[in-house]
């Protein structure tokens, strides 16, 4: 897969940082790192100890699963029991990349990683940062997004940084994540794959190099994947693009203030209204919407109104997103036609 460069500030680690990361990691403490994803919240995936301090900090359940990142395919034998043909087929085209394979665990990985499964994530990123780190560190780091459980997730170190505090002592600052969203996962636990979040990488591409997907039947847990994630703190809602207006002044009439993520500007300009206007190209749209709704969280309102994006496969990764950031599940869902 052909490395993703956008230009949005994308750096690489000193030698001074990278070695500052690598000595708390195998010292058994967190680092914060950037991916062309999101930023991750890491431990030494080997060390069990060092991996529940993740849970800890993050308040996330201990039968949620994280995924394990590698800098190459070649140290798999360490992590996986074994790898179907399908997900060498997927590998060998996206990986590096935003695509995360559920495999069957080696049997010397820690249950903490796994959430008590039988199954592991595993993902190959492509930011130059993170390989940078997963080369110098070694091993397989165990990283979840740098975000308390359920809230959105950071694209910028400041991102981590506004989330923790003191709290986490070292973020290796890479610059912007490329995509904005959390990697593609397949699940590929017996002879076929099957899509259990979508991404960057779409069902048609996953199709396209496999053949078919399986749908439906019983799923793994995997990150991501609770009816309720990717949350500002603000109540969010997805409203159809001609209700929007109407809906605010609504809001606003009730003596409220309200904040809008939209695809276009607002027909008329209100005090008690704050509105961004992210734009109709889903690349784009996808890799500053947690920033903008970051900052539409800071903004003090009631609620945060978001126009319901196209029904297309491009926006399915962001209706998921925006799906679970209201509380409705994942997967692209019908408009609020009120």
């Amino acid at each position: 897969m052909p490395a993703i460069d956008w230009g949005f500030g994308v750096v690489r680690a000193t030698q001074t940082e990278l070695e500052a990361a690598v000595a708390v990691l195998r010292a058994g403490g967190l680092v914060a790192f950037p991916t062309e994803t999101v930023y991750g919240l890491g431990a030494n995936a080997a060390d069990a100890v060092a991996v529940a301090k993740i849970f800890a900090l993050k308040g996330r359940p201990a039968d949620h699963p994280v995924i394990v990142h590698l800098d190459h395919p070649r140290y798999l034998h360490r992590w996986v029991r074994d790898m179907p043909e399908v997900a060498q087929r997927l590998a060998a085209r996206f990986w590096p990349g935003p695509l995360t394979l559920i495999l069957p665990k080696a049997a010397e990985v820690n249950a903490v990683v796994t959430g008590g499964q039988d199954s592991i994530g595993i993902r190959v990123p492509s930011h130059p940062a993170a390989q940078q780190l997963l080369s110098a560190f070694g091993g397989g780091i165990a990283a979840p997004s740098a975000n308390r459980y359920g809230h959105l997730s950071p694209t910028k170190a400041e991102h981590v940084r506004e989330e923790f505090g003191a709290e986490l002592a070292l973020v290796l600052d890479g610059g912007d994540s490329q995509i904005g969203l959390e990697s593609t996962i397949v699940s590929c636990l017996g002879d076929g794959a099957r899509l259990l979040r979508p991404g960057h990488i779409t069902r048609s591409q996953l199709i396209e190099t496999i053949g078919a997907l399986i749908e439906g039947g019983d799923a793994p847990r995997s990150p991501g994947d609770r009816s309720s994630h990717y949350a500002p703190l603000t109540p969010l809602e997805l409203v159809a693009s001609g209700d929007i207006e109407a809906r605010v002044a609504e809001h606003i009439g009730r003596g409220e203030k309200m904040a809008v993520l939209a695809m276009r500007p607002p027909l008329h300009a209100r005090a008690q209204m704050t509105w961004i206007n992210a734009g109709r190209k889903p690349d784009h749209y996808a890799h500053h919407l947690y920033s903008h709704l970051r900052t539409l969280d800071q903004a003090a309102c009631a609620k945060i109104l978001v126009e319901a994006p196209p029904l297309e496969e491009r926006w399915a990764a962001i209706n998921d997103r925006l799906s679970r950031a209201c509380g409705l599940g994942g997967g692209v869902r019908e408009p609020d036609a009120r």
